[in-house]
């Protein structure tokens, strides 16, 4: 029997955790030949989720793993990935809006051959139509300036074989982006269509203009690419070609006896150009932000303990 590691990442859940759990054992028991362990990383909630899962341990084969603080998303999925057995992984979130009933279908091709098996949100209930767009926005600008290319739709839903996933914990970045590393490290990948559902309990915890989502966003366009940093270079270009416009255009109004613009232009020009120039130095401090973060040296979590299921 092979087996199989559901990796959920959750901070404050108490009210979908019994379901997740129910649903997530009925869908991998229609499967053949494998076993499951299901691996929750516990981002230090403050309500009875914790309890919920040591009662549920009793029945079902669950590790959980708390973290000693709130370090995010990407940290405890890592903690997750790099603290299962099996010989691949599904990796989905544990508000009930990815269906576990999807598991059934992310095996079947995985015994087809595919390493990785993604899942492609082809609607999206309970969702603004902001965010649709916003999301939208964002894969077109990381495709755009990365070079990866990330499936419209595809979120962090997906099913990773045990030597992907290797590769992928192979690479030791402090802010790692799951999402493209999955694209990045290659290997025979296919997509499952799905109908996301709305939340099923609770509250959402990254809304869409936190901090999360747009280091999720900054991250998936810096992690890829230098392109960014050529704005600089294009931005600055512009302003020579501009400049020298401005020189010709004075000399020329000068001669002819025209009146030179006045202070509102140059306001006008400066406070454009300054903000090119901000925005420069910005890009190019997030790339040294991300160099001295890597070189300090610290692990990406720290885990206060781990509740493992008896064997």
């Amino acid at each position: 029997m092979k087996l199989i590691s559901l990796v959920f990442s959750f901070r404050n859940e108490e009210e979908n955790l019994k379901t997740l759990v129910d649903r997530v054992h009925k869908a991998v028991e229609k499967t053949t030949n494998w076993n499951y362990e299901l691996v929750f990383v516990n981002d230090d909630s403050t309500d009875n989720s914790e309890k919920i899962l040591i009662d549920l341990q009793k029945n079902f084969p669950i590790k959980i793993i708390n973290m000693s603080r709130n370090f995010g998303n990407n940290p405890c999925v890592l903690a997750g990935f790099e603290n299962s057995l099996g010989d691949c992984i599904v990796y989905m979130d544990s508000d009930l809006q990815d269906p576990p009933e999807l598991i059934t279908e992310l095996i079947k091709q995985h015994e087809k051959g595919f390493d990785i098996v993604h899942t492609k949100r082809i609607k999206r209930l309970g969702e603004s139509k902001l965010k649709l767009f916003s999301t939208k926005i964002a894969y077109t600008i990381i495709n755009k300036l990365s070079d990866i290319n990330l499936v419209k739709d595809v979120g962090d839903f997906k099913l990773i074989s045990r030597r992907a996933l290797d590769k992928i914990l192979e690479q030791k970045e402090f802010y790692p982006y799951i999402r493209g590393l999955s694209v990045w490290v290659g290997f025979k990948q296919t997509y499952v269509d799905y109908v996301r559902e709305p939340r099923g309990g609770g509250k959402t915890h990254y809304p869409m203009f936190s901090k999360t989502p747009i280091t999720e966003f900054i991250t998936g366009v810096t992690s890829y690419s230098l392109k960014p940093l050529y704005l600089g270079i294009v931005l600055g270009f512009f302003a020579f070609l501009f400049s020298i416009i401005l020189i010709i255009y004075a000399l020329y109004a000068k001669l002819t006896g025209q009146a030179v613009p006045g202070t509102t232009g140059i306001i006008i020009v400066i406070s454009f150009f300054s903000g090119a120039l901000l925005s420069t130095i910005g890009i190019m401090g997030v790339y040294l932000a991300r160099i001295y973060e890597q070189t300090k040296g610290r692990t990406r979590y720290v885990i206060k303990n781990i509740k493992d299921y008896k064997k």
